[in-house]
């Protein structure tokens, strides 16, 4: 992250005063579950037909960034920008440094291979700017981040990392 400090000189009755602005911080959310990284651009020409589209090639991955403690996921709150959402609405326990992908269209859950889906063939992020936010059961945020194509995804594959 670039800091950028603002230096402010004003002379008053002879006397000079100086500012000093802190530096532009992202909020930081107290939760040890964060989104690692999003697919927000699948893979190929956009399909939401649940036969034969593209929607699961789309996900968001979260982690357990946590050293001891074993999340459950259930009641947590993933939405965008526009209020598209989804609700993990069972059990999926993620234990310390684990992750999770949350991908589009119709699958069958899995702890083993760290999948749920959420049985929706529509995509949910947007190709060129959105918002991710992730909400605890109780309601409060545990983490949020937007991205534009142009200014997040320099190579632009359509994948973007936050917190590796």
């Amino acid at each position: 992250m670039r800091i950028r400090h603002a230096i402010s000189t004003v002379a008053a009755a002879g006397a000079i005063v100086v500012v000093a602005v802190a530096p532009a911080q992202a909020a930081e959310y107290s939760s040890a579950l964060k989104v690692k990284g999003v697919q927000y651009d699948a893979p190929g020409s956009d399909s939401n037909k649940c036969s034969t589209g593209n929607t699961k090639d789309e996900y968001l991955t979260i982690k357990n960034y946590s050293s001891t403690a074993t999340i459950n996921l259930k009641g947590y709150v993933v939405k965008d920008a526009t209020g598209n959402r989804f609700t993990f609405s069972a059990a999926h326990y993620l234990q310390p440094g684990d992750y999770v992908k949350l991908r589009g269209g119709h699958g069958t859950d899995s702890d083993a291979k760290n999948v749920v889906y959420r049985q929706n063939c529509n995509f949910i992020w947007n190709n060129d700017k959105d918002t991710i936010y992730l909400y605890k059961p109780s309601g409060s945020r545990a983490d949020v981040h937007s991205y534009t194509r142009t200014g997040s995804d320099p190579d632009r594959n359509g994948y973007i990392t936050y917190h590796g």
